[in-house]
């Protein structure tokens, strides 16, 4: 049986503010083994980021890893030091950061930047890594990658400095490439490519995959299983047709719904998710999702549902007090109790 090469356990990420701490992330638990794609999917502010952010350690000067594990490889990433975690970021997790201009250094060239952690990590000379570099500017579809290499990041446009990023991410082929957003500002041909360099590396290194997107057109094409976030929370987990077929929690179904299909009319006017994401200072009592749900019950507004298996292989798992028969039931032929 294939062990899981990244294993996430209750992980809780806070930030200092000025108005005290505030939970960024709570209870977040997922696995993934050698070749494995999950999606992350979820509104903007529900906590994609930070958890891509806390496995990479990169949380800044205020942010921290409250409780929980990381296991990469049987390592815990939360107990390692600085100096331990740069060696690990580039060689064995990469990471495809949502904006490039913040994530490229202005005063270094393009080459200068790929070429540094391609000397590291894989051992070549000056020569040949910047030969290496080339060749993976034009496996992204950039043109004259033998002058773009000399340029800096801010005579390139947005979409081919992401391109730039997602070649320095997949230059050392990495065990666990984490990307968020990575075809944002792509046009749809070159967001295809990307796609298809992504399932090679896969394919060629083994490599397991976090696909953080708003994009579930590119779920459905890349992930075998999906995590929907919603406020910090794991709100429901799947496989990937499962998913889609059968969405349980009331958010992964406005989600789906909000979808634009090409055989709308014309007139159809597209659903949306009533409300907004409540801010982390001002998290709703019980279910976070009760006050946008129109579901929602009294039991919802003041206790939080536990986030349980609601299928016999218990992969199927949802945060929803809906199918809290359906979670009894399983739990009465295993023998366990539901905790909340």
């Amino acid at each position: 049986m294939v062990q899981n090469f990244l294993e996430v356990n209750k992980l809780q990420t806070a930030f200092n503010t000025e108005k005290g701490e505030v939970i960024s992330v709570e209870e977040v638990t997922f696995y993934l083994k050698p070749g494995e794609t999950i999606g992350i999917v979820g509104e903007s502010g529900c906590g994609k980021s930070v958890t891509s952010l806390s496995i990479m350690r990169l949380l800044g000067k205020h942010g921290y890893i409250k409780q929980g594990s990381i296991l990469l490889d049987g390592k815990d990433l939360t107990k390692l030091s600085e100096a331990e975690m740069r060696h690990i970021r580039g060689n064995e997790i990469s990471m495809i950061f949502q904006e490039p201009m913040t994530s490229l250094n202005p005063v270094f060239t393009i080459g200068n930047q790929m070429m540094e952690s391609i000397k590291l990590h894989l051992k070549l000379g000056k020569k040949e890594a910047k030969q290496y570099a080339i060749e993976m500017l034009k496996k992204v579809g950039i043109p004259r990658a033998e002058q773009i290499i000399n340029e800096y990041p801010h005579a390139l446009s947005g979409g081919m400095r992401q391109r730039v990023m997602i070649a320095m991410a997949l230059s050392c082929k990495p065990k666990l490439l984490i990307a968020d957003e990575p075809t944002t500002a792509l046009d749809v041909t070159i967001q295809a490519q990307i796609l298809e360099l992504m399932k090679g590396l896969r394919e060629d290194s083994n490599t397991a995959i976090m696909m953080i997107t708003h994009d579930l057109g590119v779920i459905a094409e890349m992930a075998d299983k999906v995590m929907v976030m919603y406020a910090g929370q794991v709100v429901e987990e799947a496989d990937v047709f499962t998913l889609f077929d059968e969405p349980k929690h009331p958010y992964t179904k406005g989600l789906i719904a909000s979808i634009p299909h090409l055989d709308y009319d014309s007139d159809t006017r597209l659903y949306s998710i009533p409300g907004t994401v409540p801010t982390l200072q001002l998290m709703p009592k019980g279910c976070r999702f009760h006050t946008r749900c129109p579901y929602a019950m009294e039991k919802c507004a003041t206790e939080k549902p536990p986030h349980l298996p609601v299928d016999e292989k218990r992969e199927h798992k949802v945060r929803c007090w809906l199918y809290e028969d359906e979670q009894q039931k399983l739990n009465i032929m295993d023998g366990s109790e539901v905790h909340v």
